[in-house]
């Protein structure tokens, strides 16, 4: 039988990491998504593999198996990350994210924007069954309107990213939902039903909160707003037709059609909009002199995979109607990747069993048990870098714990949702963390203490445990399949 590392073995790679990552954020700031956290990853991973294989005798064809498996596992990810950033890119060009913000700023009365924008999102999620469809649409969006009303960023993306994991949490269409319950062998809507009870209550306490926050705002003067609307008449052609490319993309949700078709067919289909309705924008993207085919052609492409700036005269809409496009997702998958070699190496090498397993021994009653499989979650979000693999741990690690000691197979795939789905968005180095920063151009860090929804959800699971409410044990408790 193969030795494995002890615990606090298996903590050296991950307090280098930590150690390394506040270090280069304290360097280079928001830049370190350019390469310095990538090296952190990197140096964590090596370390990793090299105790592994000096001391704990493990060959290095299974940390090269590892990393294979967890890279490919995020291949349809990185794939909607590239759609997702030709989708932004379009979107705004064509006007459809100018076209919004223009109507929206009267529709949404600046009291009532957050807990409005989290509704929203939260609704949208709930159809679609993605929080990266939902932020990477009306997210952005909300993002415009929020601004053009006064909010900070950290506010606005809060609420957004709060009601659209909320969505993702219990929609029967979510990917997270349905790996939860299949993991863990719990049926679908038994699942959701369970999860209603921790998940509603957190929700709630959010909207409290951006009621309040929201009520205490002080109203932006109407001068500004209407200077907001009048730029963007000035640059832009405001039209209700460009609606239809946000209506075409929600029936094509409503249709349950693949992520990554419906996101590709609204970027061409804004992209088709934004001839007819943008074509000065396109040939100022492009840098041609003349109006021809080829210079629209250029600012088209253009906007698809890369950096745009449209000149508006006002400084904070120069920055909302700037796009990087597909290239500025780069640096987002270049550190998934390398977030991926992270976990793949941790695992193979055995450290983030050993770690997982402190967690287990506290496991005496319902509170220590759910508190344990909470703590073990956000640990695996934390070194695995992606909620799926982090969801799948979570299974195999306590699956059985929870059986002997009694407990319903649905407390763990409830907890595990509770501690993984909404806690991924929340970790800079995640998938989730990384997508949603890049889309909105919030870092993680910024909008981390605005999210009160993925704050309040781990809490709300101990404290559900905690009163004992529909918190079912049996000795030898057999699950109903």
């Amino acid at each position: 039988m193969e030795k494995k590392p002890p615990p606090l073995v298996s903590l050296i790679p991950a307090v280098l990491l930590v150690i390394m990552l506040f270090i280069s954020i304290r360097i280079f700031g928001s830049d370190a998504l350019g390469g310095a956290s990538q090296i952190s990853l990197l140096t964590a991973a090596a370390v990793c593999i090299f105790i592994g294989m000096i001391f704990y005798k493990v060959k290095w064809d299974a940390f090269e198996q590892a990393i294979t498996n967890n890279i490919a596992g995020i291949s349809t990810a990185i794939l909607i990350l590239l759609v997702i950033g030709a989708l932004s890119g379009s979107w705004v060009i064509s006007g459809v994210v100018p076209t919004l913000i223009y109507y929206g700023i009267d529709i949404i009365h600046p009291k009532f924007f957050l807990v409005s924008t989290c509704i929203i999102c939260a609704l949208v999620s709930v159809i679609t069954g993605s929080s990266w469809t939902t932020v990477a649409t009306i997210g952005i969006a909300l993002m415009g309107i929020g601004k053009a009303q006064g909010f900070e960023a950290g506010w606005i993306a809060g609420a957004i990213i709060s009601g659209a994991y909320f969505g993702d949490k219990i929609s029967p269409l979510s990917d997270t939902t349905i790996l939860a319950s299949s993991i863990i062998k719990v049926p679908l809507f038994d699942h959701i039903r369970y999860l209603m009870i921790t998940t509603v209550p957190s929700l709630i306490i959010a909207l409290i909160i951006f009621t309040i926050a929201g009520l205490s705002k002080e109203v932006v003067e109407t001068e500004q707003i209407m200077t907001f609307r009048s730029v963007l008449d000035l640059k832009f052609n405001i039209s209700l037709w460009l609606l239809i490319v946000p209506i075409v993309t929600g029936i094509l949700i409503a249709r349950r059609i693949p992520s990554v078709i419906t996101l590709f067919l609204s970027a061409l289909l804004a992209g088709i909009f934004a001839i007819f309705f943008q074509p000065h924008l396109l040939h100022e993207i492009s840098g041609g002199d003349g109006e021809s085919f080829m210079s629209t052609a250029q600012g088209l492409i253009t906007s698809f995979y890369g950096s745009t700036a449209v000149e508006t005269g006002n400084i904070e809409l120069n920055e909302l109607v700037s796009t990087r496009g597909m290239s500025g997702m780069l640096n987002t998958i270049w550190l998934i990747i390398c977030a991926m070699c992270f976990g793949g190496s941790m695992m193979a090498s055995g450290m983030l069993f050993s770690l997982t397993a402190i967690f287990a021994r506290f496991m005496k009653n319902a509170v220590s048990t759910v508190a344990s499989t909470v703590c073990s979650g956000l640990l695996l979000n934390l070194t695995t870098a992606d909620q799926y693999i982090s969801i799948i741990l979570t299974g195999d690690i306590f699956r059985d714990i929870y059986k002997e000691k009694g407990y319903e197979s649905r407390l763990l795939s409830r907890t595990a949702e509770d501690s993984v789905t909404v806690t991924s968005v929340l970790i800079p180095w995640n998938t989730c963390g990384m997508t949603q920063a890049t889309v909105l151009n919030v870092s993680t860090l910024t909008y981390l203490p605005y999210c009160f929804f993925n704050l309040i959800s781990p809490l709300m699971s101990i404290f559900i445990a905690a009163i004992g409410y529909k918190i079912v044990k049996r000795e030898n408790l057999i699950d109903k399949e």
